[in-house]
């Protein structure tokens, strides 16, 4: 994040010098986006720092959500550098100025688009890896600002092609509607991040990687409930097994199926699992051997599905018929 600071502040002087050179609005509103990377970038890297602090009595979960924050913060300062944007760009409509020297603003420009989109590029990648939403939204962000120099380098060329200097104007709109975009997407995601809204991805890995490890007492889970904190994940969920295992046995199938968990992620996680005892409606899809306490013979086998691993029921039972869960909370 000290790199993307350093770079996105030299950008920024590169893309001010394009605009001196050629007086564009377009360039200009490319180059006050530029003021919203070097902020970002500096945010960013106060939320990362803080993000990679351990738990403290007044943050038992951790420091991460402020990484969600972060990227929230990001979109809204896009919106708003949108806002003033769209401003200049209807005051230049009618006084609109005189365009020069647009051959080398043009080279400054794709200069600075090319570093940009290396810089994007590399964040991502690092985000991903690191399972930080602050690193991916900035490399992101500097992905679609790349994106919109390469509408705004086609726009001088055909101004340059055609000598139809009104197209400033056009490109200008143009560029305002791919940074209003990447704004309010930004802020989309940071909401749902700090709303804990489910994410499918991340359940489906953790899934596959409980349908590979199966184990026969592990007669189903559900009531699973993911939640990000920055780069760690928090996950809590109900495990059925056999009522008749003594405690250290079930202790030690919780155990096993705690470490599944923890291996399906390369991030930090925490695993919390409440032990369920089996009911009687278990039986039919029960793949326990020589249960002694078996009252129906299993006669289906159940994948874990998204939809069962969500809900707060036991598993489909056919002695349940047409009643399709069995709560933990109800007796049918």
């Amino acid at each position: 994040m000290i790199l993307s600071f350093g770079i996105s502040l030299l950008l920024m002087g590169i893309k001010f010098l394009a605009y001196h050179l050629t007086q564009s609005q377009a360039v200009l509103t490319d180059a006050l986006e530029s003021i919203i990377n070097v902020m970002a970038s500096g945010f960013a890297f106060y939320s990362v720092s803080l993000a990679a602090q351990p738990k403290d009595q007044n943050h038992p979960y951790g420091h991460g959500k402020i990484e969600f924050f972060s990227a929230g913060f990001e979109g809204a300062l896009i919106i708003a550098a949108g806002i003033f944007m769209l401003v200049q760009g209807i005051q230049h409509l009618q006084a609109p100025p005189e365009l020069q020297a647009l051959p080398v603003g043009s080279g400054l420009l794709a200069f600075a688009t090319l570093a940009n989109a290396v810089l994007g590029y590399w964040l991502v990648r690092e985000g991903k890896q690191m399972g930080s939403p602050t690193v991916s939204a900035d490399g992101r962000h500097l992905l679609v600002d790349s994106l919109s120099s390469v509408v705004l380098l086609v726009g001088l060329g055909a101004i340059l092609w055609t000598g139809w200097y009104w197209l400033d104007q056009v490109f200008t709109f143009l560029l305002l509607g791919v940074i209003f975009y990447n704004g309010y997407r930004l802020v989309r995601e940071s909401v749902a991040g700090l709303m804990d809204e489910a994410d499918d991805t991340t359940l489906q890995q953790l899934r596959d990687a409980l349908q590979a490890a199966r184990r026969s007492t592990w007669i189903d889970v559900h009531n699973m409930r993911v939640q990000k904190y920055g780069a760690d994940l928090h996950i809590d969920c109900h495990l059925t097994l056999p009522y008749y295992l003594d405690l250290k046995t079930a202790h030690d199938e919780g155990k096993r199926f705690e470490e599944v968990l923890i291996g399906a992620s390369s991030h930090r996680v925490e695993v919390f699992v409440h032990s369920d005892p089996c009911v009687y409606q278990c039986c039919p899809y029960c793949h326990v051997k020589n249960c002694a306490v078996r009252k129906h013979p299993q006669t289906v086998d159940i994948p874990w599905t998204i939809e069962n691993l969500y809900r707060n029921e036991k598993h489909f039972s056919e002695m349940d018929a047409p009643v399709a869960y069995v709560r933990d909370d109800v007796t049918r």
